[in-house]
């Protein structure tokens, strides 16, 4: 008895042990908030604000030619959490959306307002495999009228609700913050609640950490000039994934965890009528809210040790809906029905050098804050299609040469116009995207008086 008992023993510890060896991954995911493709060091920033996002890039794998699924955050915010393109969940601009301009050219659709709970988020699917699950920081799909993170599969949320930030200082009206004061900063408070989530338990965790930085206001301690204070609440938040960089290698997780870090949408040049911008896209053109270069691609960093290539940088273009794909197939976890994205998995090591998608899609049918208009995307390889749903006006560039889109070449090359443009028609059908309609109100000589202007003039078609 006393020889069985001991067995017993050893064969628990051998267990124990194996448990341990094999564990899964925690897994990091930071979502910046209105973060320009060029703002981190890795992507070209010449100002050394991003030491430990760098340090990341250099230990995993950098993509430079990644995109939002929106211009604008919420759209975005649904599509990494579901791996849908935003018209299949039905949440299309921001939450809760602009308010119908009178005299606008067209009656846009209005944006869900909440992600639907009936969608399968990252967060429900990690938690069936035994992940403890965590967002930290802004939610803005849905309130506490049922739709808060905790209801989308997260068993915690701090700072999360269905708003922006107003301010960076405290106090602050957001769950698990209150009580702060006017000393305490809201991206090192996200920061201390991230680190206090992922060392709650030995589970394996999932850390959403969608910070508010960069979004407005810019607010930063001891900074006043626009640029530096962007730059400032940046380097906090950069600070904040260094400290947890080093409390997860205190606790010897971190070779066992995988870090992805990107952004909601392109780099905010224009808000409202302001003509100061606040972050360079360049060369990319325009900025948020717009479906050119710079509202729509973003930096994107993937670590997954022991299957990413320290160092390898990807062209291949690549989306925010493959991130939940990207993460189930590192774990070996089926992925559920209906997901639109694709596993990068392959491209981590550099073994594979392209993905099986036809082509990306963009269906933006609102006017932005920032001077979009209506609109849709088509890229095809190296080929980007745009329809204006005001006017039915389609633009194409050839980004393998002309990245800052100033060439028009629709009518030069107008068959493979016409071809992209019905690729962008029937996909729209596949998703049921909600176009926006004819306003019987429209009144040219009042349709630039509302917050959104209208988009830059165009170069002339070749």
């Amino acid at each position: 008895m006393r020889n069985q008992t001991r067995r017993n023993v050893l064969a628990g510890l051998a267990g124990a042990l194996l448990r341990a060896e094999t564990k899964q991954p925690n897994i990091v995911l930071v979502l910046f908030d209105d973060l320009g493709w060029r703002d981190f060091g890795c992507f070209g920033n010449t100002k050394p604000v991003t030491p430990n996002i760098d340090a990341l890039a250099a230990e995993g794998v950098k993509f430079t030619q990644a995109y939002a699924a929106c211009p604008v955050c919420s759209p975005s915010r649904a599509a990494v959490l579901t791996g849908k393109y935003p018209p299949r969940t039905g949440v299309t601009d921001w939450i809760a959306g602009r308010a119908q301009w009178p005299t606008a050219k067209l009656v846009t659709p209005r944006t869900g307002t909440y992600l639907p709970l009936e969608e399968v988020t990252i967060a429900e699917t990690l938690k069936k495999a035994g992940y403890r699950t965590g967002s930290v920081g802004k939610w803005h799909l849905g309130g506490s009228d049922g739709h808060m993170p905790t209801d989308q599969g997260f068993d915690h949320n701090t700072g999360g609700n269905e708003r922006g930030a107003n301010a960076y200082f405290g106090p602050f009206n957001l769950p698990g913050l209150e009580g702060r004061n006017a000393q305490q900063y809201l991206t090192t408070e996200l920061g201390i609640a991230a680190r206090k989530f992922a060392a709650a338990d030995r589970k394996p965790f999932f850390l959403y950490w969608p910070n508010y930085a960069v979004h407005l206001p810019l607010q930063a301690p001891g900074f006043s000039s626009k640029e530096g204070t962007y730059h400032e609440m940046l380097r906090i938040a950069d600070e904040q994934i260094g400290h947890m960089r080093d409390q997860l290698k205190a606790a010897g997780e971190y070779e066992n965890t995988i870090w992805i870090i990107t952004s909601d949408n392109g780099g905010l040049l224009y808000e409202g009528k302001s003509r100061e911008a606040v972050t360079n896209n360049q060369p990319l053109r325009a900025g948020k809210g717009h479906l050119y270069e710079g509202g729509i691609r973003v930096p994107l960093i993937v670590k997954a040790p022991g299957k990413s290539k320290a160092g390898l940088e990807v062209s291949q273009r690549v989306s925010g809906i493959d991130l939940y794909p990207t993460v189930l197939d590192l774990l070996g976890i089926a992925k559920p029905q209906g997901i639109d994205g694709v596993s990068l998995a392959g491209l981590l090591e550099g073994k594979k050098k392209s993905l099986k998608r036809d082509a990306l899609y963009w269906h933006y049918p609102h006017y932005s804050n920032q001077g979009g208009v209506p609109g849709g995307v088509v890229i095809e390889r190296n080929w980007k299609l745009i329809e204006f749903y005001e006017t039915g006006r389609l633009e194409l560039f050839d980004l393998s040469k002309d990245a800052g889109e100033k060439r028009n070449l629709s009518v030069v090359e107008k068959v493979r116009a016409l071809k992209m443009h019905g690729m962008l028609q029937r996909w729209r059908q596949r998703v049921s995207a909600v176009m926006p309609g004819s306003n019987p109100n429209f009144d040219p000589a009042k349709e630039d008086q509302g917050l959104f202007g209208k988009e830059e003039a165009t170069v002339p078609e070749a």
